[in-house]
Order: C-alpha cells, then structure tokens, then sequence
C-alpha cells in the first residue's frame, strides 16, 4: 500500500470566516527521497533552523528556490497535489445547500454551521429557519462524524481521489480523532492515518511547504508565480 504525506495551511478548523487567511490549501506528496529535497532547500536557503516551513520560500531573496520547488524540473512537480478552498464561498454554498437561504453576514452564516454554541434562528424567514433547526439538530447527534465546515474532510477525500488507494501520514492534527477518521474511510479508499512530528520527518515539512507556498502565492496572486500553480491544483473548491 503507498503512503502519502500530507499537511495544510490556512486551517482554523470550522472557523473559515474572519480568520487571518482567504483560502485553505491542504497538500499530498509522495517523494521517493525527501531527506534530499530538504537537504537541497537547506543548501540553497541557507537557513539554521531546525523545521523548514512555506515562509523561508516565500522571502524575497529566496523567490529563485521559490521558482525551483514548484517549477517542473523542481521536485514537487508530479509528486504533489494540493486541494485550496475558498472559506467564504465554501461556507455561502454550504448555506445554500443545508439552509436553503443566503445570508447576508458570512460570520453569521459560518456560526450557525458549526457544531459548537446555539445561533439564534429568528432572523431566518420561517422555512429557513425549520431547516436549520433540523440541520442543527442532525449535525448535534454525532459533530465529529457530521461536521461539514471542517475542510480537513473534503481535503482528505480529494488526496485520496487522487492518488487512489493509499495510507496517509500527516502531521499531528486534533481534528482528526477516530470517528472522524472512521467517516473518511468510509468516503474513500483510505486505508488509515498515522501522525508524526514535522521536525523529524521531511516529508511532512515538503507537505507543510507545499500547502503553504501554493496558498500565499493564490492570495498575493502573484502574476509571476501564479502560473506555476496549476499543475497541483487537480481539485479547487470552488
């Protein structure tokens, strides 16, 4: 069974609206030798430190090696995948898919999809609002398992679409504990996750770079890294 490595950036976990970045991005690699891609971001870089992350890339002396990791002679290029999701449209589609409704202050949409606290419903036209007291009440029997903020879940799915059957190491992640990995499995063939601590693994912090690059790079929308992109981004939501 292959393995994949996987990490994210952006994550706030179903807090999608007022976070400090627009977009989500959650990447997948499978690199035959990632003890040598860090060590060759560590002779071009430069850098003492002890985890390598998307923020040395993403420095302006560094757009050269930038240009490099994500070009196609680099060696993420065929190796990596990157799902990237917009928080406000996801959250808008979410409403009009569970609720039935537009709302017109997107935080106010964002709280009452998530399985925490209890929004006051009375500014819901009343078929609206039976809607999304039977949404809530359907999302309160089981908020691990039925959680569709959490973009951790749909990222998941589409690494696995991806790459098809694999078993995934990701870096440590709260957010996915049994049952939600029980539900993963049954949307896909993922055949499970083990978790492992970034700094002594090297696939975890390509992962981690991946993620972070693509995602600053869409935000900046930089016109002269943007084009660069595409080849990772099998699945963009929306």
């Amino acid at each position: 069974m292959r393995e994949i490595a996987c990490d994210e950036s952006g994550y706030e976990g179903e807090k999608l609206i007022g976070s400090t970045t627009r977009f989500f991005a959650h990447a997948s690699v499978r690199i035959p030798d990632p003890a040598a891609v860090l060590a060759e971001l560590r002779a071009r870089i430069k850098s003492p430190a002890t985890q390598y992350k998307a923020n040395h890339l993403l420095r302006p002396q560094h757009r050269a090696t930038l240009r490099w990791f994500l070009g196609d002679t680099g060696p993420v290029h065929g190796r990596g995948h990157v799902f990237l999701l917009d928080k406000t449209a996801f959250v808008r589609d979410l409403v009009a898919e569970h609720i039935g409704t537009e709302i017109a202050d997107d935080q106010v949409a964002n709280d009452l999809l998530r399985v925490k606290g209890d929004p006051d419903l009375e500014f819901l036209p009343p078929p609206a609002r039976a809607r999304a007291a039977a949404f809530r009440e359907w999302l309160g029997a089981d908020p691990i398992g039925r959680s569709v903020l959490d973009p951790l879940v749909p990222a998941i799915v589409a690494a696995v679409a991806h790459w098809g059957p694999v078993t995934i190491a990701h870096d440590r992640q709260t957010q996915l504990p049994p049952r939600r990995v029980a539900v993963l499995t049954e949307r896909c063939p993922l055949a499970g996750i083990r978790f492992l601590d970034a700094t002594g693994h090297p696939e975890i912090q390509i992962a981690d770079i991946l993620a972070g690059t693509v995602r600053a790079v869409t935000e900046s929308g930089d016109a002269s890294l943007t084009p660069l992109l595409p080849p990772y981004l099998s699945a963009v939501t929306p």
